[in-house]
């Protein structure tokens, strides 16, 4: 295998974009599928660089793992301390929750990423949508909400109000440039 050739001179460096990871095929929901949307690396553009994170695993929580939702309020409450995740089996997974949104950030600083690609209805990666108190509502999951916090242009992908549709369904940017915008 040859090495890649180096930068260009004054070409700077690659667009990065943080990605939810199961929208690029790692099965890693939490019924251990994913939402593959084969259309993001074509709208990315060439030389963009999609950088797979799952907030719930760098979480440390597992693949599969029991579904969680909010309580008390989405995800920048959760943040604040105002709400926590609790997972199906009645377990407060706030912390896990936090903490990989947390390292979804510094993933994102390291690699200079200025975007976020989030599933929507997630808890962690909602951004117009995640389910609160057992009802789908308006708000953003714990990862979507730390990302925009951190000043990147997170953007939903997928529609926030219906179940089941693959990632490509519906996408709507939650805040920021489109995924087809440079």
């Amino acid at each position: 295998m040859r090495d890649p050739a180096p930068p260009r001179p004054g070409a700077g460096p690659a667009r990065c974009i943080v990605v939810s990871a199961c929208l690029l095929g790692v099965r890693c929901r939490h019924d251990g599928r994913d939402r593959l949307d084969p259309t993001l690396r074509e709208r990315a553009g060439p030389g963009t660089v999609l950088v797979p994170v799952c907030p719930e695993e760098l979480g440390g929580l597992g693949t599969p793992r029991p579904a969680a939702e909010l309580r008390g309020g989405d995800g920048l409450a959760a943040l604040d301390g105002k709400a926590r995740v609790v997972d199906v089996d009645g377990r407060d997974v706030t912390s896990a929750f936090r903490r990989g949104a947390e390292r979804a950030v510094a993933i994102a600083r390291a690699l200079g990423a200025k975007e976020a690609w989030l599933t929507e209805r997630s808890p962690s990666c909602g951004t117009r949508g995640t389910h609160v108190d057992g009802r789908l509502v308006e708000g953003s999951g714990v990862a979507s909400a730390a990302l925009a916090r951190a000043g990147l242009a997170v953007t939903g992908i997928g529609d926030p109000t219906k179940r089941g549709a693959p990632g490509s369904a519906g996408t709507e940017p939650a805040s920021g440039p489109s995924p087809s915008s440079p």
